[in-house]
């Protein structure tokens, strides 16, 4: 089935999915499992494209039971969340892997981290080019045009601060959440 910037292929029962199946969202998040009448019910998973993932058990569209696991493998406890508490602050990885020693320290969850291209910056989806103005993926695929204010932040804010020295290296996890 073909869905304006969706898309779905499975089992369906009066032209609604119905049974197994694969809904991708206009986002290219996808889920994955089990249908009926149209709507996500049984088992299935949440696929985002960053490598996030969501397992449920689903009851008309509503999750009713999920869990939600990072990109790292670190999985989300609703209770006894002990993660970025405020009293340990230390990346995941870090976490099950032990601290770096002195010297060699962590600038994100992977290590070593993943090469940043010259001039360019980290913003957690991919790189940003602050010539072009591109957001490409991981993979050199295009993500997204930045838009003016983002731009202007990156220039104002974060060169002009000797603190940020080694910007390149530097990850801007979520300031697009905030600026795009």
């Amino acid at each position: 089935m073909q869905f304006i910037g969706r898309s779905y292929k499975g089992c369906t029962e009066n032209d609604r999915m119905h049974g197994e199946g694969e809904y991708t969202f206009p986002t290219n998040t996808k889920y994955v499992g089990e249908m009926k009448d149209g709507m996500f019910h049984g088992k299935g998973m949440l696929l985002f494209p960053n490598g996030i993932k969501y397992e449920s058990i689903w009851e008309d569209g509503i999750s009713k039971q999920g869990s939600f696991t990072f990109v790292d493998g670190l999985q989300y406890q609703e209770n006894n969340w002990d993660y970025c508490d405020g009293n340990d602050r230390r990346f995941y990885s870090e976490r099950c892997n032990g601290i770096r020693p002195a010297g060699e320290s962590q600038m994100t969850y992977l290590h070593p981290p993943r090469p940043i291209p010259a001039g360019c910056y980290d913003c957690a989806d991919g790189f940003y080019d602050p010539v072009t103005r591109v957001i490409t993926s991981y993979s050199g695929g295009f993500v997204r045009s930045a838009v003016q204010h983002f731009f202007c932040w990156i220039l104002t804010v974060l060169s002009s601060h000797s603190c940020f020295k080694y910007i390149p290296y530097f990850t801007l996890f979520c300031f697009f959440c905030f600026f795009s």
